[in-house]
């Protein structure tokens, strides 16, 4: 199990952004492992691709596709990540200034013990301060 953000997961839908490491964890959920995700991944997911689609960089067509194809990962949403919103990870926004939904992942990662996948520095960089796997291990970004 591991951390999901939209940053990562975005490169499994969106060929002109997917990595031979972001592939490789792709692969991972084909073979039992399960991403975890706070529930503000599904919003974040579906605005990026939205602004995809008004960017012409996808149709609504592959909009629809990419939705479909996420959903079908297994891919568990964090309920106690709720709790957590105006507590710990708002603790987590001050201390390393993220967003307070970027907080929500790496708080969410801290507390299943987990490693995180995201490809934002800012978020990775978190991470590693807060003694957190990153994943991949290596950003292309």
């Amino acid at each position: 199990m591991f951390v999901l953000d939209s940053s990562l997961a975005l490169t499994f839908v969106l060929e002109d952004e997917a990595t031979p490491e972001s592939d490789t964890i792709l692969d991972s959920l084909g073979h039992g492992t399960v991403a975890l995700v706070p529930a503000l991944w599904r919003w974040e997911v579906a605005n990026a691709l939205l602004m995809a689609e008004r960017r012409n960089r996808i149709t609504s067509a592959d909009g629809h596709r990419h939705l479909s194809h996420l959903r079908a990962l297994p891919i568990e949403v964090d309920a106690p990540a709720l709790e957590e919103a105006w507590s710990g990870a708002q603790s987590l926004a001050r201390k390393h200034k993220l967003t307070i939904y970027d907080a929500a992942y790496l708080e969410a990662a801290i507390r299943g013990g987990v490693a995180l996948g995201s490809l934002d520095n800012g978020l990775r960089a978190a991470a590693k301060a807060e003694s957190v796997p990153v994943l991949p291990e290596k950003s292309g970004s």
